[in-house]
Protein backbone atom coordinates (compact mmCIF):
# COMPACT_ATOMS: atom_id res chain seq x y z
CA UNK A 1 0.00 0.00 0.00
CA UNK A 2 1.23 3.48 -0.75
CA UNK A 3 0.00 6.88 0.27
CA UNK A 4 -0.27 9.89 -1.97
CA UNK A 5 -0.51 13.21 -0.20
CA UNK A 6 -1.87 16.26 -2.03
CA UNK A 7 0.41 19.26 -2.10
CA UNK A 8 0.07 22.73 -3.59
CA UNK A 9 2.84 23.77 -5.96
CA UNK A 10 4.42 27.04 -4.88
CA UNK A 11 7.14 27.29 -7.52
CA UNK A 12 8.57 25.23 -10.36
CA UNK A 13 12.32 25.16 -10.95
CA UNK A 14 14.20 24.73 -14.23
CA UNK A 15 15.79 21.51 -12.90
CA UNK A 16 12.40 19.77 -12.88
CA UNK A 17 11.78 20.05 -9.16
CA UNK A 18 9.02 22.01 -7.48
CA UNK A 19 8.59 23.60 -4.09
CA UNK A 20 5.30 22.37 -2.62
CA UNK A 21 3.27 23.00 0.51
CA UNK A 22 2.04 20.02 2.54
CA UNK A 23 -0.31 21.48 5.15
CA UNK A 24 2.15 24.24 6.00
CA UNK A 25 5.36 22.25 5.46
CA UNK A 26 7.41 23.15 2.40
CA UNK A 27 9.30 20.47 0.54
CA UNK A 28 11.01 19.95 -2.82
CA UNK A 29 9.59 17.20 -5.04
CA UNK A 30 10.29 15.90 -8.53
CA UNK A 31 7.83 16.67 -11.32
CA UNK A 32 9.09 14.44 -14.14
CA UNK A 33 5.97 12.22 -14.02
CA UNK A 34 3.48 15.08 -14.40
CA UNK A 35 3.47 17.36 -17.43
CA UNK A 36 2.99 21.11 -17.33
CA UNK A 37 2.74 21.81 -13.61
CA UNK A 38 2.50 25.40 -12.47
CA UNK A 39 2.29 27.35 -9.22
CA UNK A 40 -1.18 26.94 -7.72
CA UNK A 41 -1.68 23.40 -9.07
CA UNK A 42 -2.36 20.56 -6.66
CA UNK A 43 -0.50 17.30 -7.18
CA UNK A 44 -0.49 13.96 -5.41
CA UNK A 45 2.99 13.25 -4.07
CA UNK A 46 4.42 9.85 -3.24
CA UNK A 47 8.02 9.17 -2.22
CA UNK A 48 9.15 12.67 -3.14
CA UNK A 49 7.67 12.63 -6.64
CA UNK A 50 4.51 14.29 -7.97
CA UNK A 51 2.59 11.39 -9.50
CA UNK A 52 -0.59 13.09 -10.74
CA UNK A 53 -2.31 16.45 -10.88
CA UNK A 54 -5.60 16.78 -8.99
CA UNK A 55 -8.22 19.46 -9.21
CA UNK A 56 -8.49 22.10 -6.51
CA UNK A 57 -11.63 20.65 -4.91
CA UNK A 58 -10.13 17.15 -4.67
CA UNK A 59 -6.85 18.46 -3.30
CA UNK A 60 -8.56 20.49 -0.60
CA UNK A 61 -10.95 17.66 0.33
CA UNK A 62 -8.15 15.11 0.73
CA UNK A 63 -6.13 17.58 2.81
CA UNK A 64 -9.18 18.14 5.03
CA UNK A 65 -9.48 14.38 5.54
CA UNK A 66 -5.78 14.14 6.46
CA UNK A 67 -6.22 16.97 8.96
CA UNK A 68 -9.15 15.07 10.54
CA UNK A 69 -7.05 11.91 10.78
CA UNK A 70 -4.14 13.76 12.36
CA UNK A 71 -6.43 15.47 14.89
CA UNK A 72 -7.84 12.08 15.91
CA UNK A 73 -4.31 10.78 16.61
CA UNK A 74 -3.29 13.69 18.84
Amino acid sequence: MCLGIPAKILEVNVDGSALVDYMGVRWRVGTSLVEHVAPGDYVMVHAGEAIERVDLATGKEVLRMWEDILKAWT
